[in-house]
């Protein structure tokens, strides 16, 4: 088996991206874990975040469990094709990312707090990777909504950078950019942890703080 280099694979263009569908490929369930709903229209008081930062399974536990988090669902971002399969985006023909939509309280839980808790959970410097999970789908994320969330990634992402030279790590690959398509993944793939406590979780960041 050749070994596939994370930092040597790129997202399909337009033109090699497979077509996808016009129609969801799901009905959302309500939350496994909190019972809440996973899916618009959500309370007016809450916000939304988007990260990716590997295997989306590990990922949406790291972040149901925080106190202020309202809910969270499991999904695919940041690529061409329309409402994806699970399959089709392992491909690596549809240049999407396996990511977690977070909803949150900002009055428990800020925006700030939430980017804290991503830096942390995962190693933001192996590219399209994640531990022993390579592929496009595996990169790092954050998928703003608005200017003030893009400011904050932003600086957060100098702030983390700066501790991890001090640590001799290397350059952070995160991908930021503005949210353009959320499509919910599968139903089994949701809040797949809560159904199967013991199953396959990739994540694990490198013990470095974020400073507070």
């Amino acid at each position: 088996m050749s070994f596939r280099n994370p930092f040597d694979l790129k997202i399909p263009d337009k033109e090699s991206a497979l077509p996808g569908r016009e129609d969801p490929i799901m009905k959302p369930n309500p939350h496994f874990v909190l019972g809440t709903t996973i899916a618009p229209p959500f309370k007016t008081e809450t916000e939304q975040a988007i990260f990716g930062l590997g295997c989306f399974w590990g990922a949406e536990r790291v972040f149901w469990e925080k106190v202020g988090v309202t809910s969270t669902a499991v999904g695919y971002t940041g690529g061409i094709t329309p409402n994806p399969t699970y399959e089709e985006v392992c491909s690596g023909m549809t240049g999407h990312n396996e990511v977690v939509l977070v909803n949150f309280n900002p009055k428990e839980i800020s925006f700030s707090q939430l980017l804290k808790i991503f830096w942390e959970a995962h190693d933001p410097t192996q590219g399209m990777r994640q531990g022993n999970d390579i592929g496009t789908q595996y990169r790092s994320g954050i998928y703003w909504f608005d200017e003030k969330q893009s400011i904050d990634a932003e600086k957060s992402k100098e702030i983390y950078q700066t501790e991890l030279t001090n640590v001799g790590r290397g350059e952070i690959t995160t991908e930021l950019t503005s949210i353009s398509n959320f499509y919910y993944a599968e139903n089994y793939h949701q809040q797949y942890l809560g159904k199967n406590p013991n199953g396959y979780c990739g994540l694990g960041g490198i013990g470095l703080e974020y400073p507070s």
